[in-house]
């Protein structure tokens, strides 16, 4: 397989399983991404990492250089500014530099629905289909429904519903009728597109084997775990309502919530069957695709997750041009005799279900209020329960740096009047080893600085309880 594949958004949920999936075919891959740094450690030593933007035009031409066939797998829905801008630009920019790289193929995974009066997601990822091809660089985009697969975010927010409410309060959203469909069968479809014969470019819609509604897919993910579950319907829920009520008992976050809740009032359905005819592949069931994913969640690690996006926190924040005040720092340390090894232990456990070792509702409730104002969160958890990668989302942290036995450096992506780390850091100590804690905060103007000061004995008795505790982990 001779011909280089460049793939985009391979940080996120579809694309980091395409990745490993292209990888394993021997396939000469190159990724695409913001954080090169966060990608590296992750991929075969046969795949090239690239640092660009499709939001600057100037950084892809190195990207593209020698591509037979993209993968245009980016959208903008966690940013909370206008999305639909951003992704248009976006699709223009990474068209012109394709065409002018001659590229020869383009696949697009876009959102299956129909008629003129989409949400703002669904129209926006239709609209990025049209002006990727307006380059003149043929795309196939396969318009799929809702995805199924441990880690998805319909999936998430299924599970997580009917796992923790035996009695759900259901709006109108939870009767329209969608086509599930499998992530493995959706990953089957992309791989077969790129060796699909066509000409020119093709809107492909593709589904599973079943058309059924949101509360369908509930009493099926019901039926399968053994619960007994009731649905209460009400009239009307808005979406900005769903959000939040989403946001409190799902991985889900209020803005992408909101964004999610408005294109699922839209019916999702294959109604031209044309990919049937054009591939080898006949996709599962709705129970079969439900039965696929619950063997991942059995082992509490999905193989990716679709909040582990870097675009799951929105655009990364830009700084440029801002005036901050005097770095605020809270440094604690702690001596132990114990090896740098079990020092670090449960500093790599941190978060998730493991919690945050002291006043973890103090956290919640931190989380409860980040929600409110379309922030993340803590319902994103961690992806593993032991192992960390540079780039991981850790409940409303990211991991900035993370070198095993020595070092944590988090990065906060909450919303705040400035920027935040939290930070871990293990030297060798007599013998021993000393941990050494350190809260860093950057306020910008006099709001950043009066949010410090006024959560200080907040942060005096979660920091202290949190560093005490740690230690008191790694000595038993």
């Amino acid at each position: 397989m001779p011909d280089l594949i460049l793939l985009t958004g391979a940080t996120g949920y579809v694309g980091g399983r395409l990745r490993r999936m292209l990888e394993e075919r021997g396939q000469a891959l190159r990724c695409l991404t913001r954080r090169a740094e966060a990608l590296t450690s992750r991929v075969a030593a046969t795949t090239e990492v690239v640092a660009a933007d499709v939001l600057e035009f100037e950084t892809l031409a190195p990207a593209l250089e020698g591509v037979d066939t993209a993968f245009y797998l980016i959208h903008s829905m966690g940013s909370d500014q206008d999305f639909e801008e951003r992704d248009r630009v976006a699709a223009r920019n990474f068209a012109a530099a394709a065409s002018a790289a001659g590229v020869r193929r383009i696949i697009y995974l876009g959102g299956l629905a129909h008629g003129d009066d989409l949400s703002p997601h669904l129209r926006s990822r239709q609209e990025v289909g049209v002006l990727l091809g307006e380059s003149g660089v043929p795309v196939i985009e396969l318009r799929a429904s809702v995805v199924l697969g441990s880690g998805s975010l319909s999936f998430e927010m299924i599970r997580a519903l009917v796992e923790r409410l035996p009695i759900m309060i259901t709006p109108r959203w939870v009767d329209v009728e969608a086509q599930p469909i499998a992530v493995e069968d959706l990953l089957a479809y992309l791989i077969a597109a790129l060796d699909l014969p066509l000409e020119g470019g093709r809107i492909l819609e593709i589904g599973g084997a079943d058309r059924v509604s949101y509360g369908d897919l509930m009493r099926e993910y019901a039926r399968q775990r053994g619960l007994r579950r009731v649905m209460i319907r009400v009239p009307v829920l808005t979406p900005r309502l769903s959000s939040l009520w989403l946001g409190l008992v799902t991985p889900l976050y209020a803005r992408v919530g909101r964004k999610l809740i408005e294109s699922i009032k839209h019916p999702s359905v294959v109604r031209d069957s044309a990919a049937l005819d054009l591939f080898p592949l006949r996709p599962r069931g709705m129970p079969e695709a439900i039965a696929a994913a619950l063997i991942n969640e059995d082992n509490e690690i999905a193989e990716s997750r679709g909040y582990d996006a870097f675009s799951s926190a929105g655009e990364a924040e830009s700084w440029a041009g801002v005036s901050f005040r005097n770095r605020l720092v809270d440094s604690r340390a702690r001596t132990l005799e114990v090896g740098p090894d079990e020092a670090f232990a449960p500093i790599r456990r941190i978060g998730g279900t493991t919690g945050w070792y002291a006043y973890d509702w103090l956290w919640r409730v931190r989380g409860f209020l980040d929600l409110l104002v379309g922030g993340v969160g803590v319902r994103r958890g961690r992806p593993d329960p032991e192992q960390l990668h540079v780039g991981d989302a850790l409940d409303f942290w990211r991991v900035e740096a993370y070198e095993p036995g020595r070092l944590l450096r988090l990065r906060a992506e909450m919303k705040l009047p400035g920027r935040a780390w939290l930070e871990f850091e293990v030297l060798p100590e007599n013998g021993g080893a000393t941990i050494r804690q350190t809260a860093l905060f950057d306020p910008v103007g006099l709001f950043g600085l009066a949010y410090w000061y006024l959560i200080y004995p907040l942060h005096c008795l979660v920091f202290s309880g949190m560093l005490k505790r740690i230690a008191r982990a790694a000595v038993r």
